[in-house]
């Protein structure tokens, strides 16, 4: 029997005085995180049906409460292709009647869930109706989520003492993939597909399946594209030229993919449809922690235990000095500056496509903070 290699730290042997200061800015942000508000503006009702789901008698409840006006729009998207009718007809139709916008083009969500829904069995019923097929396709793809999750921590540097704890956090943040109220909802299948393109990648050695489960999650929301951009650099960091050109290639074809979607939607705009409101926000720490928090299990916690914890999910992962930790750290960094900058209060469910596997950090949580105590402290 192999002993498991030991835990690779970060901040283990960092000099004391870079130490204290990173301490010294965990503290300020941990504090932050505890204080800024959480809020998801004019939609914070939608919120109600994720804590729903996970308390149980959802079923019943679903078919009680008014469906969400973007999730409604969605339903009769897929009932209207389901018969038959032209999906950028259709969505422009159904965006006018909403009073939803047609410009910019990336306002009309990609075509390919919707498809893919009426594949699947989806008459556009909503909630209402259960869809064995997309129920199947979900529950298939949280249990590949949480086994190839078990697998990559089972193979990690020290990976082996965090995988019960790990896997299980990474149940907790997938499990709203269960979520039938929200079969429709882009980001959810965008942040489950991210999670296990993720957990199936192994640098420089097997990459070819996080690559395709990558490409379909970017097909269905091209919020995935940051994704595949940091797998793309990083695997040219390592100078593994041929898994960067495979990422390049994807980011290519997905270009070609989104020009030939907006020039569908603009053979549909009409010269008297209005122009969508700006993204630019500039929201701050309160759009990165709204958006995690509100699209996750998080949100069963006071907003100041919340916040805290999603700041502890990034230092986990930063403490972990592994390649994965490493991705993990950049990714959610990096997504979190994007929530920062851009998203209106009501986008809030764009954190979704990264929530599944964040939780992971908590995992590693504890040990980077001892470490970083360790470093910063006299002994």
């Amino acid at each position: 029997m192999t002993t498991p290699p030991a835990i690779d730290d970060r901040f283990a042997h960092w000099p004391r005085w870079p130490a204290r200061l990173l301490l010294a800015a965990v503290l300020l942000i941990l504090t932050a995180a505890a204080l800024v508000p959480i809020a998801a503006g004019k939609q914070e009702s939608q919120t109600v049906g994720f804590v729903e789901a996970m308390a149980g008698g959802q079923a019943a409840k679903d078919a009680q409460r008014p469906r969400d006006d973007d999730l409604a729009l969605y339903d009769r998207v897929i009932e209207r292709i389901g018969k038959g009718e032209n999906y950028y007809a259709v969505a422009a139709d159904e965006h006018r009647q909403a009073h939803y916008p047609l410009r910019p083009g990336v306002a009309v969500r990609l075509p390919t869930l919707a498809y893919l829904a009426v594949a699947l069995g989806d008459s556009g019923k909503g909630a209402e109706v259960l869809v064995p097929g997309v129920l199947a396709a979900a529950l298939v793809l949280l249990v590949a989520v949480v086994l190839a999750w078990w697998k990559r921590l089972g193979e990690e540097p020290g990976g082996a003492q965090f995988q019960r704890i790990g896997t299980a956090l990474v149940f907790m943040g997938a499990s709203l993939g269960l979520n039938r109220y929200y079969f429709v909802l882009h980001e959810l299948w965008a942040g489950m597909l991210i999670a296990l393109s993720l957990a199936l990648h192994r640098p420089g050695r097997k990459w070819l399946a996080a690559l395709l489960v990558a490409a379909l999650a970017l097909a269905i929301r091209e919020h995935v594209l940051p994704y595949v951009l940091l797998m793309g650099a990083l695997a040219l960091w390592r100078r593994d030229w041929k898994e960067g050109a495979a990422w390049a290639g994807l980011v290519a074809l997905f270009g070609l993919y989104l020009t030939w979607h907006l020039g569908q939607v603009a053979q549909h705009v009409l010269p008297s449809d209005p122009l969508g409101p700006s993204w630019l926000e500039l929201r701050g720490l309160s759009g990165w922690l709204s958006n995690v928090v509100l699209s996750s299990n998080l949100r069963f916690l006071p907003h100041f235990v919340a916040g805290p914890l999603v700041m502890l999910m990034v230092l986990g992962w930063a403490g972990w000095k592994s390649p994965l930790g490493t991705t993990a750290t950049l990714l959610y960094l990096g997504y979190g500056l994007a929530f920062m900058i851009a998203g209106r209060p009501d986008n809030f469910y764009w954190g979704a496509v990264i929530a599944p596997a964040m939780f992971v950090g908590l995992a590693f949580a504890p040990q980077a903070v001892g470490s970083l105590l360790k470093a910063a402290l006299p002994g």
